[in-house]
């Protein structure tokens, strides 16, 4: 039998191991905040949605996401956080909850024609 030297083989320092696991740890519960942030965010949209049906409002609002997408670049930078990868990322959820509305705006038509 021969013995790798590669990591992840069992020759690796305890306290690199530990260090690691540690650091996973942290990123395991970073990620599950995330999560929860998003979803709160979403209920929160999904409000925002059906309100702008009940009132025939359109789903986006370009002004709105222009400021938000510049409030979040400024944000990132002070962060220290690329602020194209947090346009990129506020782009996708803008996009989400974009189409959530237009989903919310097609049920209440449906409804009302009923």
């Amino acid at each position: 039998m021969t013995t790798s030297n590669t990591p992840g083989t069992g020759d690796v320092d305890p306290a690199v191991r530990e260090e690691l696991a540690r650091l996973r740890d942290s990123i395991d519960n970073i990620d599950a905040a995330v999560v929860h942030m998003l979803a709160e965010r979403f209920k929160a949209t999904q409000q925002v949605g059906h309100l702008k049906a009940r009132h025939q409002l359109p789903a986006a609002d370009p002004a709105r996401e222009a400021r938000q997408i510049a409030r979040l670049r400024t944000l990132a930078e002070n962060a220290k956080l690329d602020p194209a990868f947090a346009e990129k990322f506020l782009n996708f959820i803008i996009g989400e909850v974009i189409r959530h509305h237009e989903r919310i705006a097609e049920d209440a038509g449906r409804n009302a024609v009923r």
